[in-house]
């Protein structure tokens, strides 16, 4: 398991696509091995991680929540009444 990658799914703060790209290296770093490609495969080391955090991005537009968005409450969560 890949441990240095962070959750990027919270609807109050969306990542940047700089954060999305950050875990997509680091996935592709992890599966395949290499810190840093060869020169060699460093074409198809970027193309996964293009390719990674694209499918990550469109993953995220998905993804369905219930929980509030922070905009929609004057960028504070409801209270909850006991």
């Amino acid at each position: 398991m890949c441990r240095s990658i962070k959750v990027l799914r919270n609807p109050q703060s969306p990542p940047t696509a700089d954060d999305i790209q950050a875990a997509a290296r680091q996935f592709v770093r992890k599966v395949s091995g290499y810190t840093k490609p060869s020169k060699t495969n460093e074409a198809v080391f970027e193309s996964a991680v293009d390719q990674i955090a694209a499918s990550v991005e469109a993953l995220l537009g998905s993804l369905k929540s219930s929980a509030p968005k922070a905009e929609a409450s004057g960028g504070q969560l409801p209270q909850v009444q006991d």
